[in-house]
């Protein structure tokens, strides 16, 4: 077994990360501390978050510092405010024992007040968000001419979150002879082209494969109707009484909304989105480190950066724009050597993307039935009989009570206390899911007939008229998802639409005469993988309807008619902690509500 002695690391470091628990490096850190100890060069990491990154890079920068010189020498560079405090006090932590090493944060949400004093003083290190950092350079308040290591750390994220002017303008400011090391979880074509631009010949370590998910992560999708997407997510937390986990949405209002529902079905949620303010955000963090919260509920931009160790699930409400925005949900679990799954709950039509992400990452995906209110409160009953062993006793609190509480159990047997006992907590999910539903998605050539299912030819009762759609199987539809693309996008009823004959790149679909104004009008500014959805009537092609407009142009729709927002009402629900249950009934509001097919797989 390697150790950290072997690694050539200095004994006040040693002693550090021995305070901290270390007993032997993760892979990472055994391939990467010796090559950045050993020379100038440049240097490439590629590895999953939670893997010891930090240490990585953390360790062989403060072996290499002047400490006499009390100017910045190295430069750390991070896309959140929660991975810059991280950093910042992971590096304090192991250079403990070293001596009087100075580091900063320098981070958005913050007094930049206190920032410019603290650097004001001489610092070591900087470890930073690029927005803040580049107004403290604007201020001239900082001078980086003896930075000598500058390191990007997550560097695909803080490409993702628009950071790369920001950066260019950065580096700008440092020596041009300095040694650059790149740390990210995945290499798209915009990191390679940082490091091309900005290191010579570096050194490439790969830890796992190219854009690859965690090894100790199982990945499971289940497909259900997309109207019960909230209730397969109750159900799916149900099933695992001891998640500990984040929920994915693709929209700042969808996480405060699920969030909201989840906290009055008796659940302990938070939302986690770009509209808190920094006050709000660290208090929500702060509940969820301490396992307060069950789950999270956060957008891709406001969970990047987290670091929170023990996650078991994460979950995909709705699958992300790319492959990269899945594998950073992904690895917010099975951290640190530990197990974790990743969820999607998709439906019939996201199929082909769970396909695509399996070819990426290298990882089979499980598809998964939404379990039965059988298996649920079965789960949940052995979750609280585990929760009874694991229990610590306090003797000296208890002590006290125990005469009287035996006098009080003494008439009943230890057969019929378990029984009432266990039955507590239990009866509630027993009455919850008595007449649970099956939400598992039913295969549509069961009721669509062969080949995704014909439906009948009505033109010859004169009551419907033909249309063109510019959709078809290469977009991943049969017919039964573009019978539900159809009725999701108009709010129509399916016996409202007759015929669908589906082609490669275009299909033909009935709909009933009266109903045309409507179809016309509702796919105008729609849009499906970035591209105009058009309407056209099939017998006279100069009537065409959507496309970017009224007018009926074939071009992109301009910036600001901005994505169509869904109108996203929980379906499923009833408090678990008294009240009404008739939440069951609530559904996805059909009139106007338009899914945001807007995906880039």
């Amino acid at each position: 077994m390697t150790t950290f002695e072997s690694l050539g690391l200095q004994e006040p470091l040693l002693k550090g990360i021995t305070d901290l628990g270390f007993v032997s490096p993760t892979p990472i850190q055994e391939q990467a501390i010796p090559v950045l100890l050993s020379g100038d060069r440049d240097f490439v990491g590629l590895a999953q978050t939670g893997t010891g990154k930090t240490a990585a890079f953390g360790l062989p920068l403060l072996q290499q510092l002047d400490l006499k010189l009390n100017k910045p020498q190295g430069l750390i560079l991070c896309p959140t405010r929660e991975l810059c405090l991280q950093i910042t006090n992971d590096l304090k932590n192991f250079s403990k024992h070293l001596g009087d090493v100075s580091i900063v944060a320098v981070y958005g949400g913050s007094s930049i007040v206190q920032q410019l004093r603290e650097l004001k003083r001489g610092v070591h290190i900087v470890v930073a968000t690029p927005g803040r950092l580049l107004d403290i350079i604007d201020r001239g308040a900082v001078n980086f001419e003896n930075v000598r290591y500058a390191i990007l750390d997550e560097a695909d994220e803080m490409l993702n979150m628009g950071f790369q002017e920001d950066i260019n303008s950065i580096l700008s400011n440092t020596p041009e002879q300095k040694t650059t090391w790149l740390f990210s979880a995945t290499m798209p074509q915009e990191v390679r082209r940082i490091a091309k631009k900005y290191m010579e010949d570096p050194f490439e370590l790969t830890v796992g494969n190219k854009n690859s998910g965690n090894v100790n992560i199982e990945h499971e999708y289940y497909v259900v109707r997309p109207r019960e997407k909230y209730a397969a997510l109750k159900r799916i937390v149900d099933y695992n009484p001891d998640i500990f986990g984040i929920i994915f949405t693709r929209t700042k209002i969808e996480s405060q909304e699920i969030a909201e529902s989840l906290i009055k079905d008796g659940y302990n949620a938070d939302a986690l989105h770009g509209d808190l303010t920094q006050q709000q955000r660290d208090k929500v963090m702060k509940r969820f480190r301490e396992r307060a919260l069950q789950v999270l509920v956060a957008t891709d931009v406001a969970a990047r950066g987290i670091d929170v160790d023990n996650v078991t699930h994460v979950i995909n409400y709705d699958l992300p724009d790319d492959v990269e925005n899945y594998t950073h949900r992904s690895g917010r679990t099975g951290r640190a050597g530990k197990s974790g799954i990743s969820i999607a709950i998709i439906s019939s039509r996201d199929t082909g993307k769970i396909r695509q992400i399996e070819r990426v990452l290298g990882k089979k995906f499980v598809k998964t039935d939404v379990p039965d209110g059988f298996a649920v409160c079965e789960k949940q009953l052995f979750g609280l009989v585990h929760k009874v062993h694991n229990v610590t006793v306090n003797d000296d609190q208890i002590e006290p009570y125990l005469e009287r509480i035996y006098e009080e159990f003494a008439a009943m047997s230890k057969e019929e206390l378990i029984k009432r006992f266990a039955s507590l907590e239990f009866n509630q999910f027993l009455e919850y899911y008595e007449n649970a539903p099956d939400l598992n998605a039913k295969d549509d050539r069961r009721v669509l007939g062969d080949d995704g299912g014909s439906r009948p030819d009505r033109r010859s009762n004169g009551k419907f008229t033909r249309l063109f759609i510019n959709l078809g199987s290469v977009d991943d539809f049969n017919r039964g998802d573009m019978l539900r693309y159809l009725c999701d996008n108009t709010g129509l009823k399916g016996n409202k639409i007759g015929r669908i004959d589906l082609k490669g790149v275009y299909s033909f679909f009935e709909v009933e005469n009266e109903e045309l104004e409507k179809v016309t009008q509702s796919f105008k500014k729609v849009e499906y993988n970035g591209r105009s959805v058009r309407i056209e009537m099939s017998q006279d092609g100069d009537k065409r309807f959507g496309g970017g407009g009224g007018g009926g142009s074939r071009g992109p729709r301009s910036r600001e008619d901005g994505p169509r927002k869904r109108s996203w009402t929980p379906e499923g629900g009833g408090s678990r902690s008294g009240g009404s249950r008739s939440g069951g009934d609530r559904r996805e509001s059909s009139g106007g509500s338009k899914p945001p097919y807007k995906r880039k797989y």
